[in-house]
Order: C-alpha cells, then sequence, then structure tokens
C-alpha cells in the first residue's frame, strides 16, 4: 500500500468518516465529568482530526506529487543510489524500458490510436547518473506510414521535490500533447517527463556540483545521447525542447540558455532566475565563482555572448512572487538578440498545480511551433 496509492488515501478517508460518526453517537454516553469519559472524549477527537489531517495530506500529496513514497516522505532515500558505473560495452545501452502503460484518453488501449507512455531507466554515460523517467511516444510513432519519421522531444521537469508520476496524473501532460496534435495546433512530439531531483533528496537546481552530481551535464549532454540512441528523435539541431515548473522551470530557462546547440527552446512555468541556497541545497558550488555567476541567469544574460534559443516564462499578476522578477527577466531578454523572449501572464494564480495546467496548452503549442522533427 504505497503512499500514493488509492486504497490508502480511500482507507483513511473512509476511516475519518467512521471515527466522525463514532463521535457524534458516543457523545453523549462520554458527557460525563469523570476522568474515563473526559478521556474518551478527547481520544475521539483525536483520532478523528488526526485522520481528517492524514486525509487531506494524502489527498494533496496525490494532486501535487509532493512525495514518491513513504521512504521519500520519511527522508529515507539515500542519496548515494543514483551513481551506477558501466562498461563501455555494456549491452544494456544507456536507456532501458521497464514498464509500459496506456495514455488515458479515448482509444487510449491502442498505442496506434492514444500512443503509449513508457516507464525507463536512464543511466548518464558521461556522468554515471541513473535516473527514472517516462517517455510519452504519440499515436504516430506507432503507425506504419510514420515508420521512418523521426520526431521532435521535450523534457518535461517537475519541481523540487515533486515527482515523475505527477506529470502525468496532476499536469495532464501526455493528454494534452495528444488532444492538441489530434486538433492539429500542435506537430506530434515525444515528451520525457522526469524530475530535475537526479540525486534525492538533494535539490541539485541542475548544477555540475564539483565533485558531485554533475546534473547539468546529464540533462544536457547524456540524457538527449540516451534517448536518441533509443527511439527516432531528429538529430539536427532544433530537434530538442525542454520546459518544467518552479524548480523545473528554472532548470529548463538555464539549460536552454547554457546549452541553445542542445535545446532549441526553453519555457520556465513559474521560474525563479537563480538557485538557492538552503538545506536542500547544500553547497552547490564550493567556493568557484564562475559557476555561482553562470547558475544566475540575470548575470548570465549580461555578461555572456546571447545565446540563439527561444523562451518563455509564465508568472501571474497577482498569486506569483516572481511577477516583478520575470517582467525584469523579460526586458533584459528582449534586449539581448539573438535570444528571442515570450511570455505567458496570467491576471490571478498561485505556485500550483491549477496555474501550470492552464498555462501547458499554450505552452506545448509554442514549444511546438519551434522545434523541427528532422
Amino acid at each position: 500500500m504505497g503512499l500514493t496509492s488509492k486504497k490508502v488515501l480511500a482507507l483513511v478517508v473512509l476511516l475519518a468518516v467512521l471515527l466522525f460518526v463514532g463521535t457524534v453517537w458516543c457523545w453523549p454516553l462520554l458527557a460525563r465529568r469523570d476522568w474515563r469519559a473526559v478521556a474518551g472524549r478527547i481520544a475521539l477527537l483525536t483520532a478523528t482530526q488526526l485522520t481528517v489531517f492524514a486525509a487531506v495530506g494524502l489527498g494533496a500529496n496525490q494532486a501535487f506529487g509532493f512525495y514518491a513514497s513513504w521512504a521519500d516522505l520519511l527522508g529515507r532515500e539515500s542519496g548515494q543510489g543514483v551513481v551506477v558505473d558501466h562498461d563501455p560495452g555494456d549491452a544494456a545501452g544507456p536507456l532501458q524500458v521497464v514498464d509500459t502503460r496506456h495514455v488515458n484518453v479515448s482509444g487510449g488501449a491502442r498505442p496506434q490510436v492514444g500512443g503509449q507512455i513508457q516507464k525507463v531507466e536512464l543511466v548518464g554515460r558521461r556522468t554515471h547518473i541513473a535516473s527514472p523517467a517516462y517517455v510519452y511516444l504519440p499515436p504516430e510513432y506507432f503507425q506504419p506510414q510514420y515508420r521512418t519519421r523521426t520526431f521532435p522531444a521535450a523534457v518535461v521537469l517537475t519541481g523540487y521535490p515533486g515527482t515523475a508520476e505527477a506529470l502525468i496524473k496532476g499536469l495532464h501532460y501526455p493528454q494534452t500533447a495528444h488532444a492538441l496534435a489530434e486538433e492539429g495546433r500542435m506537430q506530434p512530439m515525444i515528451l520525457v517527463m522526469m524530475r530535475p531531483t537526479v540525486a534525492p533528496p538533494r535539490d541539485t537546481e541542475c548544477v555540475d556540483v564539483p565533485g558531485g552530481p554533475r546534473t547539468e551535464t546529464f540533462f544536457a549532454q547524456d540524457l538527449p545521447d540516451a534517448v536518441s540512441h533509443h527511439y527516432r528523435v531528429g538529430g539536427e539541431p532544433g530537434g530538442w525542447g525542454i520546459v518544467g515548473d518552479s524548480t523545473g522551470g528554472y532548470c529548463a530557462l538555464k539549460l536552454a540558455i547554457h546549452h541553445p546547440g542542445t535545446y532549441a527552446a526553453g519555457a520556465g512555468l513559474s521560474p525563479y532566475y537563480r538557485p538557492p541556497s538552503d538545506p536542500t541545497t547544500g553547497d552547490l558550488f564550493h567556493g568557484d565563482e564562475e559557476l555561482r555567476d553562470n547558475a544566475d541567469l540575470m548575470w548570465f544574460l549580461k555578461h555572456r555572448p546571447a545565446p540563439d534559443t527561444s523562451l518563455l516564462v509564465s508568472s501571474s499578476r497577482q498569486g506569483e512572487s516572481n511577477y516583478r522578477e520575470t517582467l525584469r527577466f523579460i526586458d533584459l531578454v528582449g534586449a539581448r538578440k539573438p535570444t528571442r523572449i515570450s511570455s505567458i501572464i496570467l491576471d490571478s494564480g498561485g505556485h500550483n498545480f491549477n496555474t501550470w495546467r492552464r498555462e501547458i496548452p499554450a505552452t506545448l503549442q509554442w514549444l511546438s511551433g519551434r522545434l523541427s522533427d528532422h
């Protein structure tokens, strides 16, 4: 019974309802003033409140994908298990498919109609970082008339400490991409969905940490190489994009800015523009001032040559703390050709899934228009 299991949530909700009914039913029997009655009232109220809080917490976790497992919730995940050494001639390759599932759309049981989601294990040839991901393949990928066609690909990143499952169940990326392509509003694309936390529980902010995980190199080189090795992804420049929310949004912008030869477009939904320094990140730079400066996107765009890439940022006039900084970023990029900047600015919307679901259709359509399939 995993943390994200619907059975666990249903059981806790049922228990909360039963305790509430039991409290109402037994209250007259516990109305006396002796210590047993008082203890009984306290026990019933405490148990009812705890189960209600647990039900709300489990529901919120399923909606927003904060934690993937009980071990993740309790902080028992080991950050050392992500580095795997492989021989150069390892026959398994840098990407292995470990499971498949259909897309939750009409006719989705047939890949030729609904596409397919494959759970994969990625291993970086250069960084030796190992990370799970979900790959969405559009229906056209399985249709005979497209058997020789290559497809554009986009990396889709969660925030921290989000789960890759939340991109499917909470943010509905595959369903949205399927609907937009069916309506002719975007070209069929491969989506590689994962979290930027490749060394859990540490938040590495897509930085090549000195002496630590080389997260930026993993996303800039290892990931595109592994996916292109296994799937029919266009190999020419302009075939890859990247999008993310919150921490994933910062990473998406940074990777597009630092590596325009890999990512022709990067979209940040509710992003920030410089990495935080807190207990979840630890010391990311170890005194390397150049590394610290380059991680600050405002500084990089002011002091380095402008990259030939397209950027999209989103915010809300009311509800998002990054609104004013996003306007400054837009002004800065607008003056730095050949970098191109677009934006989605909502009147109101918080830093949450509901806001991002409102922005994802336009974001995918924008991304599709800037990527080529060959």
